[in-house]
């Protein structure tokens, strides 16, 4: 029997429910179910109330081209406006306004032959824009799909994973001159799943103008081949994790392995790139609360490996995985 519920996220199901969500936004209630070791019938119910409250998200992006990190500086009082010109952009991933030296930070994915358009005509053109970095992504540790905030075991991700049509491994990069153009049909099948990323295959094909079975090979092709990605979208209090920080971290140059390895490993960290610039590593994060943050950041071990790390508190985000932020 259910335990009562006091919330729109009432107890550890919901958020395992949630964690399973965010490795496959598409894995059906049965697959869920099966994977938890939970009735069928209750987690179709609480995982329909958790959608229709809109507390998760499930929505799709294509992919556009090679991530690239943007940090900018503004002028007093223009952080907010700077952060959503970039949230606006169809090729933005994530967008947050920070405290410290950088006022926003976001995810673009950018072609690397268009990157010096994006670095000196777009970027400098943002309203109220002093300065800004522009970090290409190297390669993906931890994407925000392989983050489960520790509520899962080893076994019960596997079979999330096995037998589904996403990859167990991280987000496939495109290659660097960017993918391939879409079909017509690929469009389309991608519109509605942005709109609804859990929307049936016969749903898809009657949209796409193609068969059910078309429809769900040719979803599969496009996630296999990291061209098109089905997100859960959902904010870290739920998890009841509100203290979100960015990490820039520097470590020495002989252990880059090891503190990116740790970071992967860790409950908190939702993201982590390696990155170009001084600064190898950018991890997003999620903690219960201030001294959980303060404890990451002075007591773990990865740290003896580490030159300097740097902590921006996010003070507001404007888009998560591609879909703005309510």
């Amino acid at each position: 029997m259910d335990a009562p519920q006091t919330g729109p996220v009432a107890d550890s199901l919901d958020r395992r429910i949630i964690s399973a969500l965010q490795i496959d936004g598409r894995a059906s209630w049965h697959r869920i179910a099966t994977a938890l070791g939970e009735p069928e019938r209750t987690v179709v119910r609480r995982g329909t109330r958790l959608l229709e409250s809109g507390l998760v998200r499930i929505g799709a992006m294509a992919v556009r081209g090679r991530s690239t990190v943007v940090a900018v500086r503004c002028t007093p009082g223009q952080a907010r406006v700077a952060a959503t010109a970039l949230a606006r952009r169809p090729d933005c991933v994530f967008a947050h306004v920070l405290t410290g030296d950088w006022d926003c930070v976001a995810e673009i994915q950018c072609p690397r032959d268009r990157l010096p358009g994006l670095v000196m005509d777009e970027l400098p053109g943002l309203p109220g824009v002093v300065r800004t970095s522009t970090l290409p992504v190297l390669r993906h540790v931890r994407t925000i799909r392989e983050w489960h905030a520790g509520l899962l075991t080893e076994e019960e991700i596997s079979a999330l994973t096995d037998g589904g049509s996403v990859p167990a491994s991280a987000d496939v990069m495109p290659p660097p001159e960017g993918p391939r153009e879409l079909t017509r049909a690929d469009r389309l099948l991608l519109h509605a799943l942005a709109e609804d990323g859990r929307c049936t295959y016969d749903e898809l094909a009657r949209v796409c103008g193609v068969s059910e079975a078309t429809a769900r090979r040719r979803l599969g092709t496009l996630r296999r081949q990291g061209r098109v990605r089905v997100r859960a979208v959902i904010e870290p209090a739920l998890l009841a994790l509100p203290v979100e920080a960015v990490l820039w971290v520097r470590p020495a140059p002989a252990a880059v392995a090891s503190v990116t390895t740790a970071l992967a490993r860790s409950a908190h960290v939702r993201y982590v790139s390696f990155v170009t610039g001084e600064r190898h590593l950018l991890a997003l994060t999620a903690f219960p609360d201030e001294g959980a943050l303060h404890d990451f950041v002075t007591g773990s071990d990865w740290l003896r490996d580490v030159v300097s790390v740097d902590v921006s508190m996010v003070l507001g985000t404007l888009k998560r995985g591609g879909m703005p932020s309510g």
